[in-house]
């Protein structure tokens, strides 16, 4: 029986999602007809402006123009010619820009993305078109900031973000790992559940029968012979829904909730006496919605109060109000064990590698691919001082929408909550995706 459901369901799902591309399309035939020759929706001369900037941005056909990289063991890497751009992955609200044009890419410190770069190449290594630039990336100098400076700029094109609008700025925020303290029993003061997957949670990936819906999931619940969409946060909590499937308990039902937003945590169990990693393994299928922008809608905070230290303190005060505010998000996210391989590093991102503090980001996967390098401009935390850097694009967030829109990965513990929380910035973006390498352009390995 639940074989046929979910078979109907995604034959359901398939008809609407066809009939909506049809929809899509009629508008989009529709809106280009009635473009003007000077509007964006103008494609062949958006192409043929970007193909303008790449045929000046790609490709040093004079050898002798070519600088070196340095290598470890005293080798060397001849700069190759730069061939042309890899067509794949580009997407429409990209421009190719030249690196001259980023401002802050001179001054940064490109060695310190290094490792994070590299944790990502061990799995696009196997890509066809990230295959030559992993290769190489095992050459450089990881000490020599310059050479892995020069590494990127060789074997990557930067592009420009862009919003739909044309528009360039978008909205920077910050998230961390909070380590707290908790019990796998419940006993006072314990007594806030954070809770894992429950057994009645149907998940469904439609790519299998639409491709184009890769990034889709729905989630929900079989109730007689339909599905529904399964239990929002009100209605999980106010009627002990799932109760045994509590994975820790924890001391405060403030840090229970911003656990869930940061998606991970370490959770020092106090009958133990060890800590233990928790992190995201699923999720309600309810929309997020912002217990912050609740308390400004309810005039209880301003917008430039709206951080997570104001919500704290606001909670604080008004304790009778606290189920009313976080039920406000009816978004619930379950977790699951992980483990701490190297106390140094961050939790595993969607990505799947761990995350790097300080040049780790989370990405709308819609708009940046993930493990792909970012160039972010933005500044820190209510400061105007620039934190302009090379980054990682590793994890994704159901508050992260949008193309032109970034978390930064700020570490673990206090004091980088205490950076995340205050982090409400507007930056500029800029990714870097690999040059198609011909096999005769592969790298030439020198030896001093």
């Amino acid at each position: 029986m639940k074989f046929l459901q979910r078979f109907l369901l995604l034959r359901f799902l398939r008809l609407r999602f066809l009939l909506l591309r049809f929809l899509l399309l009629s508008v989009t035939m529709i809106v280009v007809a009635c473009a003007t020759p000077g509007d964006t929706l103008n494609k062949p001369a958006v192409i043929k402006k970007e193909r303008e900037t790449l045929n000046k941005t790609s490709g040093v056909k004079d050898e002798s123009t070519a600088e070196d990289l340095n290598l470890k063991d005293n080798k060397k890497v001849k700069a190759i010619p730069l061939p042309q751009l890899n067509a794949l992955g580009i997407r429409d609200h990209w421009r190719a820009v030249p690196y001259q044009d980023i401002s802050g890419w001179e001054s940064d410190d490109h060695k310190q993305v290094w490792e994070a770069f590299n944790r990502s190449c061990r799995s696009l290594r196997f890509r066809a078109e990230w295959n030559n630039v992993c290769d190489a990336a095992t050459q450089v100098s990881g000490n020599d900031s310059n050479a892995v400076k020069r590494y990127f700029e060789i074997y990557f094109q930067a592009y420009a973000v862009m919003n739909k609008d044309g528009s360039l700025e978008g909205l920077i925020t910050g998230y961390y790992e909070p380590v707290l303290h908790g019990s796998r029993t419940k006993r006072a003061p314990y007594i806030y559940p954070v809770y894992r997957t429950p057994n009645d949670l149907l998940t469904i990936d439609l790519k299998e029968i639409a491709p184009e819906t890769a990034n889709l999931r729905l989630r929900g619940r079989v109730l007689g012979q339909r599905v529904v969409p399964y239990f929002n946060r009100a209605e999980i909590t106010s009627r002990d829904l799932l109760a045994d499937f509590e994975l820790v308990w924890l001391n405060d039902p403030v840090d229970a909730f911003f656990m869930e937003v940061q998606g991970s945590g370490r959770v020092y169990l106090v009958d133990e006496k060890k800590t233990i990693r928790i992190g995201y393994a699923n999720q309600n299928g309810q929309v997020y919605r912002s217990i912050g922008r609740y308390l400004v809608d309810k005039g209880e905070l301003n917008l430039t109060q709206a951080s997570a230290q104001s919500i704290r303190s606001w909670a604080k005060a008004h304790p009778e109000r606290l189920s009313e505010l976080l039920n406000s998000n009816p978004s619930m996210v379950f977790f699951e064990e992980k483990a701490i391989t190297d106390d140094r590093l961050g939790p595993i991102g969607a990505s799947g590698v761990n995350l790097t503090a300080a040049r780790s980001i989370a990405v709308d996967p819609l708009s940046v691919p993930l493990d792909v390098p970012v160039f972010l401009s933005t500044t820190y935390p209510n400061k105007t001082a620039p934190l302009r850097q090379l980054m990682m694009a590793q994890d994704t967030g159901g508050a992260i929408r949008g193309n032109v829109r970034a978390d930064f990965f700020w570490g673990t513990g206090d004091d980088a909550g205490n950076l995340a929380g205050k982090m409400k910035q507007q930056g500029l973006m800029w990714v870097l995706m690999p040059r198609a390498a011909p096999k005769e352009f592969e790298p030439i390995i020198l030896v001093k």
